[in-house]
């Protein structure tokens, strides 16, 4: 709680104090006390609140600020203004075909607003909210144009339908010019413009049926004019072919209706229209979701294949699993990777190595390494209870404990319980289990028994000539399992008896 004093002084002979209370302010002030001359509640963290059209206004600054980006501005306007006189023949030629390829005109546009989001995210750079950068809103954008023109020619197919049930007269005063009008300013934009997300999905997406088709008469072209080649082979631009498609058809129509006045081929051109639209479209759709659900590439997986084959192989790597690899945007693939190494590899030389190996392909990858190395669990040691009997209570200190390995001249590795020869290398796998070559240890029991001796001292011992006295098995249990006493368990005393001569 902050309390701040505001003082007010009036014309008047007596000063008038008033105190007020904030209950909600948090100040956080270095300077002198007398240096505070802020009245009221004090928000000195308050964060600055856009609303989304002053983001969308500060952003658009940001890519007008680019001179390449007003070429882009410019066919946006020319676009808008050259879609809304197509849209008016349409209503006075009373065309569905024109319409239908109206609707290209349409993605037109869409297509330069995606060219101005990539010039936004070459502009932007990543932030704590979006680590991997904004590449993946050219793919949305790319997407959602794709998807638009598709609804937009189902449609087309819809109105196509009802006018078959009646078919209206079409007026062809401008159909033919509409379909140079639109002709033109497509193929304008498309050359005119570079748009390197369109450019990108066009070549790595399947090709389109319209294109396959294509593809078999522009071989038996090229072989007659080898000179067309490099435009026809080894596939069409898809957007050039549809808009020439477009255009051949709207030709065929108004000739048709012009000399046999046969107004419902207008109808089945729209059809057509609209069914080459989907086909090339659909492809690019495929291409643009499987990326927005951070897939790998098709044909990329060989590669990565191969790369991860390399690095399993170099110097100190043991294992390399947990690999994930996906799409981040057109081009830009990323990844995470563990790699298990040796314990006398240096951790620093494979990062570099991997990394070196995996950079060609993947932009942004995560190597994590693992190294090759655990801790032996602690055995228990301690003092023992005072009522505990030692092992040389039982009746000899040595003469029954485990023999020495006979290898006891060799070093023992604490790490891997194996033995350490000069000649040979450091085990590549260990377990978490005790080795062979370390000594089991034997813990006294818990609960006192009276020693079970022979002969109390003398017995077979004075008959033999030996003084040894045989310890009682029951008085011995490993640490890892607690066994049951396998002779002299459990017996009463009226059960033992002492050999007497």
């Amino acid at each position: 709680m902050v309390a701040v004093d505001v003082i007010n002084f009036q014309d008047s002979d007596t000063p008038l104090h008033r105190k007020k209370q904030e209950t909600d302010t948090y100040v956080l002030w270095s300077g002198p006390p007398w240096t505070l001359t802020e009245q009221g509640t004090i928000h000195p963290f308050r964060k600055t609140h856009k609303s989304f059209l002053g983001k969308f206004v500060q952003e658009f600054n940001l890519v007008a600020s680019d001179r390449r980006s007003w070429k882009i501005l410019l066919f946006g306007v020319m676009n808008v203004i050259c879609t809304a006189c197509l849209l008016m023949w349409c209503n006075s030629t009373n065309s569905m075909a024109l319409t239908a390829y109206t609707y290209l005109t349409i993605f037109d546009l869409f297509s330069l607003i995606t060219c101005l989001m990539s010039s936004w995210v070459t502009m932007k750079k990543p932030s704590q909210l979006f680590s991997f950068g904004f590449e993946r809103f050219e793919v949305l954008a790319v997407f959602a144009s794709t998807v638009l023109v598709q609804l937009g020619a189902l449609f087309i197919l819809k109105e196509s339908v009802e006018r078959f049930v009646e078919q209206p007269e079409v007026h062809t005063g401008r159909l033919l010019v509409g379909t140079f009008v639109a002709l033109f300013f497509n193929l304008l934009t498309l050359l005119s413009v570079k748009n390197k997300p369109f450019v990108y999905v066009s070549e790595a997406a399947s090709t389109s049926w319209l294109q396959e088709h294509v593809a078999d008469l522009s071989r038996s072209l090229c072989g007659i004019v080898p000179a067309l080649s490099s435009f026809l082979l080894p596939r069409m631009n898809p957007f050039v072919l549809i808009n020439l498609a477009g255009a051949f058809a709207l030709g065929i129509t108004y000739m048709l209706i012009e000399i046999n006045n046969y107004n419902a081929v207008d109808t089945a051109s729209a059809v057509a229209i609209a069914l080459m639209t989907f086909g090339t479209m659909y492809p690019m759709s495929v291409y643009s979701g499987k990326v927005l659900l951070q897939t790998t590439p098709s044909h990329v997986i060989g590669q990565l294949d191969k790369l991860l084959r390399e690095v399993s192989t170099l110097d100190g790597v043991l294992e390399v699993r947990n690999e994930h690899f996906w799409t981040v945007g057109f081009g830009s693939l990323a990844g995470s990777v563990h790699v298990r190494i040796r314990r006398d590899a240096n951790e620093q030389m494979v990062l570099a190595h991997v990394t070196n190996r995996l950079h060609t392909l993947v932009s942004t990858l995560t190597v994590q390494i693992f190294k090759d190395d655990w801790t032996r669990p602690s055995l228990v040691s301690g003092v023992l209870p005072a009522a505990t009997l030692s092992a040389s209570d039982y009746g000899g200190a040595s003469g029954f404990l485990p023999p020495a390995s006979s290898k006891q001249a060799e070093e023992l590795d604490p790490l891997t319980s194996t033995p350490t020869k000069p000649s040979s290398p450091p085990p590549e796998f260990a377990f978490n289990t005790p080795g062979k070559n370390i000594q089991p240890v034997v813990l006294p029991s818990t609960h006192q028994h009276r020693p079970y001796n022979l002969g109390g001292g003398l017995g077979v011992g004075a008959g033999l000539g030996m003084g040894a006295r045989l310890p009682s098995v029951q008085g011995y249990r490993t640490s890892f399992s607690a066994a049951p006493h396998r002779y002299g368990s459990n017996l009463l005393p009226s059960q033992t008896s002492q050999y007497r001569p």
